[in-house]
């Protein structure tokens, strides 16, 4: 991932993000206790704004902890950042954590100010060997804790899961648990089987991506038949295809998975129709408001 962009935002201000500071009792340091998003921006424009900003509500709410800003507040304050950044194609990082009470206490839950930060990065552009060959990806057992609907900012399982799958020169790794795809260490996953795209339902095993949403409609506006539904670990294996999309991914195809090669072993044709319809999609959205 290139370095971050060189202003971010920390409680009201925006500043050099090398001089930004928090508290060492923050308990976003201390417990992980907080929520986050992460918002592609295109020529300027945040993608899919609204629903990132509901799912981030949602992962306070299910933490005990009310959104510290209002729906016109978080526009002003990320829009702000993103002008100040210079614009163009970049994504955005916002977090919420409980805040620095003057201790460590596991509970009750602090009544202290909200601590909130956010930075943005040039976004991350796919190599064009990735849409001409794929990428590869593993498979794990899930080792995440049971609340993985929640976009909480303790991640060290989803770190030490992809972890492996730099370990085997792979570019990500897809997850199951009790022989049942769930989705990928920081990607959603969809596979493609007899015609039809297919997505494990949404549960409290699995993030509600926002990106995954987004596959849903391209799929619709390419004519695809798109289902969510459950996917077991032989499903997977025999897909014709398989994808994993991400913020920061789109949608990118996986043409080998543990060494094996997927369907023909190279970039699949429903892959490539969602993402030309994608591109399209975003250039209809080129100056729109958001």
């Amino acid at each position: 991932m290139p370095p971050p962009l060189p202003i971010c935002y920390l409680n009201g201000q925006r500043l050099p993000l090398e001089e930004a500071r928090i508290s060492p009792l923050d308990r976003g340091f201390l417990y992980s206790d907080g929520a986050y998003e992460l918002m592609p921006v295109y020529a300027g424009r945040p993608f899919r704004f609204d629903a990132h900003r509901e799912r981030l509500t949602r992962s306070l709410n299910e933490i005990l902890m009310r959104d510290p800003h209002t729906h016109g507040e978080w526009r002003e304050i990320l829009g702000g950042l993103i002008g100040a950044n210079g614009g163009g194609d970049q994504y955005i990082y916002w977090q919420v954590t409980r805040g620095a009470e003057n201790g460590r206490n596991h509970a009750p839950l602090p009544d202290v100010p909200r601590t909130v930060f956010a930075f943005c990065a040039p976004l991350p552009v796919a190599p064009a060997s990735v849409l001409e060959s794929g990428v590869a990806c593993i498979t794990a057992q899930d080792t995440r804790w049971a609340r993985c609907d929640i976009k909480s900012v303790s991640l060290l399982a989803n770190v030490l899961l992809r972890q492996l799958a730099v370990d085997a020169q792979a570019a990500e790794t897809i997850l199951l648990r009790e022989n049942e795809l769930l989705e990928a260490s920081s990607s959603a996953v969809h596979v493609v089987m007899g015609g039809e795209i297919r997505t494990p339902p949404r549960s409290r095993k699995i993030l509600p991506g926002t990106t995954r949403s987004v596959m849903a409609e391209m799929a619709e506006r390419a004519g695809i038949p798109f289902r969510s539904a459950p996917v077991n670990e032989s499903e997977l294996r025999a897909a014709d295809e398989i994808w994993i999309s991400a913020a920061t991914r789109e949608v990118q195809p996986v043409t080998t998975l543990d060494g094996r090669p997927v369907g023909a072993g190279k970039p699949g044709p429903f892959w490539r129709r969602v993402y030309d319809e994608l591109q399209r999609y975003k250039r209809e959205l080129s100056g729109t408001p958001w």
